[in-house]
């Protein structure tokens, strides 16, 4: 019974709970930044670099063997290097939304922070200057 009780402590923590709420939101964000990737930046950049597809990009290192009906008796063996230079372009593309993405929250965080720090009643070059402060102390 110790053991269950525990057990329940445990799980009944702020961080398993927040840690499971953000598996699942990593995941459902997973599939926006794949969406955004495949159905919005590669059709451009496809038609930009004329509609090469590189994963059928491949080194043929043994032919299949065929018989006389075309059944593969012997299967062949291949480098696939385009699959992996399409996962390193999806990865690139996946990073740079995400590194634009935190960027525009960044900018929309530090806005509502200098107008949170500005008085009310503050006149515009006491603002001013609480600007230039705070960007002083950034640097």
């Amino acid at each position: 019974m110790k053991v269950l009780s525990e057990f329940r402590d445990f799980a009944m923590k702020g961080n398993v709970i927040d840690l499971a709420v953000g598996i699942i939101m990593g995941g459902a964000f997973g599939k926006i930044i794949s969406s955004l990737v495949s159905d919005v930046l590669m059709p451009p950049l496809g038609l930009l670099i004329g509609g090469v597809d590189f994963t059928d990009l491949r080194i043929t290192l043994k032919h299949q063997i065929l018989d006389a009906t075309g059944k593969i008796i012997n299967p062949g063996v291949s480098l696939n290097y385009g699959k992996f230079l399409q996962s390193a372009i999806d990865f690139t593309l996946v990073a740079l939304a995400i590194f634009m993405l935190i960027q525009a929250i960044n900018r929309i965080k530090r806005k509502q922070t200098i107008a949170e720090a500005q008085p009310a009643d503050a006149s515009k070059e006491e603002g001013l200057l609480m600007e230039i402060r705070d960007i002083l102390k950034t640097k």
